[in-house]
C-alpha cells in the first residue's frame, strides 16, 4: 500500500514561485544587478551573488533539451504513474527547468521538441509545473 506522494516544501525563498504557479503564472527570478535569469528560487543571484532579484512572468514555452523515461517507480507512491517522462526544458527566457511531460507517449518525445507549460494543481497549496508538447512539435510518423 502506498501513501500520498511527497510534496515540495514552501518557504520564504520559494513562496512567490508557488503562488505564481497557483495563479497559472511561471515566475522566473531576474537579477537587477547582472541580468541573470534563474528558475531555482533563492535569496541571491546564482551568477553574481547579488540580492536584488525580481520575479517576472515567463512565457512558459521552451524546447526539450534532454529527457528520460521512467519505467521503474522511485517509490511505491509513483507506481501508478509509470511510464512517465522527465524532461529538462530550455525555457524561451534561457534557463533550463526540470519537470515532467504530459500528453505524450514516451516513444514520441524528441530533443528539440517545442513544449508549453501546464499547471497541475495537486493540492490547494501546491501546483506543479509540467509541460505538454506543442502541436507544431509533434513527432514525425
Amino acid at each position: 500500500m502506498s501513501g500520498p506522494k511527497p510534496l515540495p516544501p514552501i518557504d520564504d525563498d520559494t513562496r512567490a514561485w508557488w503562488e505564481g504557479l497557483h495563479r497559472g503564472v511561471l515566475l522566473l527570478q531576474h537579477c537587477r544587478g547582472c541580468g541573470h535569469v534563474q528558475v531555482h528560487q533563492r535569496a541571491m543571484c546564482g551568477r553574481c551573488l547579488g540580492g536584488d532579484l525580481e520575479h517576472c512572468p515567463a512565457s512558459g514555452e521552451g524546447t526539450i533539451y534532454s529527457f528520460s523515461t521512467v519505467y521503474r517507480p522511485p517509490s511505491a507512491e509513483f507506481k501508478d504513474d509509470v511510464p512517465y517522462t522527465v524532461v529538462l526544458v530550455e525555457l524561451a527566457e534561457g534557463p533550463r527547468m526540470l519537470s515532467t511531460l504530459v500528453d505524450a507517449p514516451p516513444e514520441t518525445v524528441r530533443i528539440g521538441q517545442p513544449v508549453q507549460i501546464v499547471y497541475d494543481r495537486v493540492t490547494e497549496a501546491v501546483t506543479l509545473p509540467r509541460f505538454r508538447p506543442l502541436a507544431s512539435g509533434a513527432a514525425p510518423p
